[in-house]
């Protein structure tokens, strides 16, 4: 039995006995026990930068391909716009549910690329080689924004993210006064208008594009780096070519300003 005097218990502490011997159960049972337990996986595989790469692919080569369909065929504008209110839709569901179903993401780009084809041939039919040029641009633009995140030159903070999205927000809400003013008088404020004013708007909202590829990059970063699920990559793709559709329009816009049709 364990001795209650202090003083027996204090010199078997110092003599470096801390107790009784283990029964031989106990040590065959310390002996089976494995003497490393790898930590647990998730029951998913995880995000890498290759499957965002191929969904991006994936969907833009969906959009581009639509409306390669669409200038060819020639699309009428009734059925371009009926198109572009169901990209809405689904591109409105895609991003407030966060959705990761390729279907939708994939529906998405199919008719958003029906209503840029019939839009581009638009343009291109008043002034030749302005798809081209927008093409051009828009890919610069990404070309920048990338080489700004991967520099670290922008980084992309909570304070960013705030006031970007403020922005973003009163520039929307004046483009909307500016739609309903518009009703009642022609060129409304004159946002989107061929004037100083318009140039202006026109580079902010391409500036605005240019935000939300940084918001995207950085959405990519740490869904990798936090080992998201590999579905999650669909979103980042969507999210990328929402922004790139963006830019390209206010390039478009922006370029037809300069350029005198044919």
């Amino acid at each position: 039995m364990e001795s209650k005097n202090p003083v027996f218990s204090r010199s078997r502490r110092s003599a470096g006995w801390a107790g009784p011997a283990p029964s031989p159960d106990l040590l065959q049972n310390m002996y089976d026990a494995p003497s490393y337990a790898p930590p647990a996986r998730p029951a998913y595989r995880t995000m890498t930068l290759d499957d965002v790469v191929v969904r991006g692919f994936l969907t833009l080569g969906t959009l581009v391909a639509a409306a390669a369909a669409s200038w060819i065929i020639g699309v009428p504008p009734g059925v371009a716009i009926g198109a572009a209110i169901v990209a809405l839709v689904l591109g409105l569901i895609a991003s407030f549910t966060q959705s990761t179903n390729p279907a939708l993401i994939l529906g998405y780009a199919l008719f958003e690329g029906v209503f840029l084809g019939t839009v581009s041939a638009l343009f291109e039919g008043m002034i030749s080689g302005i798809v081209f040029q927008a093409v051009l641009g828009t890919a610069f633009a990404f070309g920048a924004v990338l080489t700004v995140y991967a520099l670290r030159v922008v980084r992309v903070t909570p304070k960013l993210v705030k006031y970007g999205l403020a922005a973003v927000m009163a520039v929307v809400g004046l483009l909307l006064v500016n739609l309903v003013v518009g009703i009642f008088v022609p060129g409304g404020l004159g946002l989107r208008t061929d004037s100083p004013l318009g140039w202006g708007v026109s580079i902010v909202m391409i500036l605005i594009g240019c935000f939300f590829l940084l918001l995207d990059f950085d959405s990519i970063e740490q869904g990798v780096r936090q080992g998201a699920p590999d579905k999650f990559a669909w979103q980042c793709a969507f999210g990328l070519t929402l922004s790139l559709v963006w830019i390209y329009l206010e390039v478009l816009r922006f370029i037809s300003y300069f350029t005198d049709s044919d």
